[in-house]
């Protein structure tokens, strides 16, 4: 009886063992696959993650540049540019009172470089400077009154210092220095006019404006010329 059941022990056994690995030679394939696969979507999760991020820091850093471009860069022909303030003023009195500081900065320093003893052309530009300008600061004063505006009879702080470096030129330099100084007041002067003309309801604001802007247009021509040219 022993040994009829120890060979079929045995075979059971055998049999076990068999299927036993069978089993788990089967599983291990779909295990590691499985392992490998989301070791794979990890791998790609946290690679997308941080494209993701890189991405993002990106943006952050280009809205950033985008907003610091915006807040150094003003609009051509409004908010300024390489020639200086352009907006429109507030208001009218704004407007006068600037107007008549632009006058006397270009009739003080047209009389600063005519006593340093300017030649040629920066000599007949200065002329033309205090003939054109002093006009204008009759025709704004006119319409000051009526107004009840008080206009200052100085140059701008900005011009005083302008003006205190101009003494210490002399010659050519200096000639050359204040035609181009000509050119960045009367580009100025002129954008600052017809941004103001768009905003006044005023008629008389609107009238000195129309009737001064070609004076200053040609201001600016030539005074571009002048500066491009040897004194």
């Amino acid at each position: 009886m022993k040994k009829l059941l120890l060979p079929a022990l045995l075979s059971a056994a055998l049999l076990a063992g068999t299927s036993a690995c069978t089993d788990n030679k089967g599983s291990n394939p779909d295990t590691t696959a499985t392992a490998n696969n989301n070791a794979d979507d990890n791998a790609m999760g946290n690679g997308t993650n941080g494209m993701a991020n890189a991405s993002n820091d990106g943006d952050t850093t280009g809205q950033g540049a985008g907003m610091s471009a915006d807040s150094r860069t003003a609009p051509m022909g409004m908010n300024g540019n390489n020639s200086g303030e352009t907006a429109p003023h507030k208001d009218d009195p704004e407007f006068m009172k600037s107007a008549a500081h632009s006058d006397q900065n270009e009739i003080q320093l047209s009389r600063l470089v005519l006593e340093k003893g300017v030649t040629g052309m920066a000599k007949d530009h200065a002329n033309m400077m205090i003939t054109d300008h002093t006009k204008s600061t009759a025709d704004l004063t006119a319409i000051a009154k009526k107004k009840g505006v008080t206009l200052p009879t100085d140059m701008d702080a900005e011009h005083k210092a302008i003006a205190d470096e101009m003494r210490k030129l002399g010659g050519e330099q200096l000639a050359q220095r204040f035609m181009q100084q000509m050119v960045t007041d009367h580009q100025k002067t002129l954008n600052t006019m017809q941004a103001h003309l768009q905003m006044t309801q005023d008629a008389d604001i609107k009238g000195f404006i129309t009737k001064t802007t070609p004076v200053i247009q040609k201001h600016l021509d030539t005074s571009k010329q002048h500066s491009n040219m040897k004194m």
